[in-house]
């Protein structure tokens, strides 16, 4: 990636620092509520502390993300789980928290999806129920105005590049949380977080503008699409790990990472996790 000047870097901050600020605007009554309330259990009641947090990320709030994952690392031992707090650790630095990395173990991988707090984490929708489908659509809804548009854009071009939406916005909500400017630790970027890579490969010269970022990434969706045909395990698991180590191992690669990602993918479809294929939306 090109290396911004100084005035570039400060227009970026303003731009991150003013979407924030809209954001916690919108989310405030509900979500600035549920922070206060979990603030005052955490010593007495850290359970009903995460279950009030949750509310928060169900905002995609990342001091929300944060607090759960600091109590899920550092807590009473009773709740304490490192991979679980990982999960939720992972998403609030992609959601720009600061402190969140402090508390991150990289020695173990992040827990596998469910429910929020308890019995394993998700990256986009905390409030998962097992064996309950994810409504994409209720999701979306609750979302800021911001996030909603990033959505509709996602759809907009999803269709335009024939690319089922359901897939697309899954595999956004497993990335960022709709988050246009969430850089992961590897340095993938964007709504869709594309590493620099990839965007070499598909022409993306700006990964921080949503419609290139967006665009991007659908283009590299239906190449994969034509590489597995219309299996979203390996679409996802590729899209994950690259589509080398899906063709290396015949599937979805033994890395743990990719494993839960994928898992992560299909949940936030709406379908059920143990179907392989689906038909792209034409």
């Amino acid at each position: 990636m090109q290396r911004l000047c100084t005035w570039g870097w400060g227009l970026l901050l303003l731009l991150a620092t003013t979407s924030t600020h809209a954001d916690n605007f919108r989310q405030a009554p509900k979500a600035m509520s549920a922070l206060r309330q979990g603030t005052a259990m955490e010593r007495s009641n850290p359970r009903q502390a995460i279950a009030h947090y949750c509310i928060a990320a169900s905002l995609g709030n990342p001091e929300a993300y944060f607090r759960i994952g600091r109590l899920l690392a550092r807590g009473p031992q009773g709740i304490r789980s490192t991979r679980q707090a990982n999960t939720y650790l992972a998403m609030a630095m992609r959601l720009g928290n600061q402190q969140a990395a402090r508390y991150y173990n990289e020695r173990v991988g992040n827990a596998p999806l469910g429910t929020c707090g308890a019995g394993g984490g998700s990256g986009g929708a905390p409030w998962v129920r097992p064996g309950v489908p994810f409504d994409q659509e209720g999701y979306l809804a609750r979302q800021s105005m911001s996030k909603q548009k990033l959505a509709g854009m996602i759809k907009q071009a999803a269709k335009r590049h024939r690319v089922d939406p359901q897939l697309a916005l899954a595999i956004a909500i497993a990335e960022s949380n709709l988050n246009s400017l969430a850089v992961s630790p590897k340095q993938a970027q964007g709504v869709m977080q594309l590493i620099p890579e990839t965007q070499a490969r598909f022409g993306v010269t700006r990964p921080f503008d949503a419609e290139q970022n967006i665009r991007g990434a659908m283009i590299y969706l239906k190449w994969l699409e034509k590489q597995f045909g219309p299996d979203w395990i390996r679409i996802s698991a590729a899209y994950n790990a690259g589509e080398q180590a899906v063709v290396r191992y015949g599937g979805v690669p033994p890395y743990q990472e990719t494993q839960e990602y994928v898992q992560r993918v299909l949940y936030y479809s709406g379908h059920d996790q143990t179907k392989k294929t689906r038909t792209p939306a034409r």
